[in-house]
């Protein structure tokens, strides 16, 4: 239809052009590849993980760099292809790939992951609040626990209420928690060495690589994963580019050089004035402003520099809070997944009973804090069941995008991965190599039992990520199908299969 509007007369390159164009009538703006990389940078860069890489002071940087290299740089291009040929996100690529089941477990681990995530970032809030209140509070279980349950169900409440106004929470937090307090972090560090004090951490080129004391040295590598996970998020955005083929690669290049310069200074700058047998990985970015800013008599600016990191990890839960939860409501309404309980909506249309379900468990969740003494471990167990639960989503996603190249490969793509391959072999690898090291204690937690370890995260993975989505499946019924959702589902994917 729209060829009608396309003059015969044009040559065959000038008709195309003329369509493209014409089809554009009406579409969202274009987006400049710059403006894509930095809306990129801003889902996934984070001050959060730096203490977790500031133990290993040099070598944080080739610890970032390798998960950059073979788990970033394949998740963002996979994902932009398989963005730019079927919408839906990563349910409806591992259905089209593998099969619907699969995609329900692809889109059930992308939530489930949260339950473990909000613990972990609210605990990195507690421990940031303990710096303007007493710093002393940052180790105990019970305030953290306490912080976490009253901040969760605080974000439930307001997330119920629809509230629109949180919408650019995310961008402004970019600003406020990441680039503003990451770039006075790195500038103080800076200036603190340049007046001729030593690092805490050594920074000789022999420190380049991790020092290997066995296959525990480098767990703390898993966490990084994470830390790069959301590059998919934005590949729905590659439709909006002038020339996807060339600009997305651009763009993703461009995102890739921010986020491991946002990473990696401000982990440097904790290493330089926090030794890393002291540092703690909920608290250990308040350590380092604490220590610089009294190093420059300026401690009255320690709560400042609290509130802002607060102000960005409540705001960048309040938008995450609906949004992983709205997509598991959307598919199990039309496939009838989860019971008719946990697909009912308030009057303001929101999901309230997952909300409400997934803070019953965030709450058990929370009370280990307080009933297991050393609370950088339990985030570190927690960030790493959060990992380990994702990378469910990377290795089914990955697995897709190679099938439909081969049972799919004329259905239009925006975008196409040069030796896709190539690309989905590298991102398989690193993402079962990262579930292998994620079972490994790392080395910083003492003598505790390595089978306690393991089982704790194997739990963790084996119940939240396989169990739960495999008994909705196995039990569920006819009736939970709402026939509505299924019809324009049905009716947004024949319209892009014609």
């Amino acid at each position: 239809m729209a060829s009608m509007d396309v003059p015969a007369d044009l040559p065959k390159s000038g008709q195309a052009q003329a369509a493209r164009t014409t089809a554009r009538a009406g579409a969202p703006p274009l987006l400049s590849w710059v403006t894509l990389a930095l809306m990129t940078t801003a889902s996934v860069a984070s001050l959060r993980a730096a203490p977790t890489m500031a133990v290993y002071g040099l070598a944080c940087v080739f610890l970032y760099l390798v998960p950059a290299i073979v788990f970033l740089l394949p998740t963002a291009l996979v994902s932009a292809e398989l963005a730019s040929g079927w919408s839906g996100g990563v349910y409806r690529w591992v259905s089209e790939g593998l099969s619907k089941p699969l995609g329900f477990l692809a889109v059930w681990c992308q939530f489930a992951m949260t339950i473990f995530y909000y613990p972990s970032l609210l605990a990195f809030v507690a421990s940031t609040i303990a710096y303007v209140i007493d710093p002393s509070l940052a180790a105990s279980g019970l305030y953290t626990a306490i912080v976490i349950m009253v901040l969760y169900w605080t974000g439930v409440w307001v997330s119920s209420r629809g509230t629109k106004a949180l919408a650019g929470l995310s961008s402004w937090g970019l600003i406020i928690g990441t680039l503003v307090p990451g770039t006075i972090l790195v500038v103080l560090g800076m200036v603190f060495l340049g007046q001729g004090n030593d690092s805490a951490a050594p920074m000789t080129a022999s420190h380049l690589l991790p020092e290997w004391a066995g296959l525990a040295s480098l767990v703390l590598i898993v966490n990084n994963f994470l830390s790069y996970s959301g590059m998919e998020m934005n590949a729905v955005h590659v439709s909006s580019l002038k020339d996807p083929a060339k600009e997305y690669p651009k763009s993703m290049f461009l995102a890739m050089g921010l986020v491991l310069v946002i990473f990696i200074l401000p982990a440097l700058a904790i290493s330089w004035v926090v030794p890393a047998d002291q540092l703690s990985l909920t608290a250990g970015v308040m350590q380092a402003f604490n220590a610089f800013f009294a190093y420059f008599h300026v401690a009255w600016l320690t709560p400042v520099a609290a509130v802002m990191l607060v102000a960005a990890a409540l705001g960048g839960m309040l938008t995450w809070l609906a949004g992983p939860s709205k997509g598991l409501l959307e598919i199990s309404r039309s496939e009838g997944y989860l019971p008719p309980f946990l697909q009912k909506l308030n009057k303001r249309g929101v999901q309230q009973n997952i909300l409400v379900t997934q803070g019953v468990v965030t709450t058990v969740i929370a009370l280990m804090y307080a009933f297991i003494p050393n609370v950088s471990s339990v985030y570190w167990i927690f960030s790493t069941i959060t990992t380990q639960v994702y990378l469910i989503v990377y290795l089914l996603m990955f697995a897709a995008a190679m099938r439909l190249r081969k049972t799919q490969p004329d259905h239009p793509r925006g975008y196409r991965v040069p030796a896709l391959h190539v690309m989905c072999t590298v991102g398989l690898l690193a993402s079962v190599a990262a579930l292998a090291i994620g079972f490994v204690p790392p080395s910083q937690f003492g003598d505790g039992s390595v089978w306690s370890y393991v089982l704790m995260i194997g739990s963790g993975l084996v119940v939240l990520g396989l169990l739960i989505p495999w008994a909705f499946l196995k039990f569920r019924k006819p009736g939970w199908r709402d026939p509505e959702a299924a019809a324009q589902v049905a009716a947004v994917e024949g319209g892009e299969a014609r």
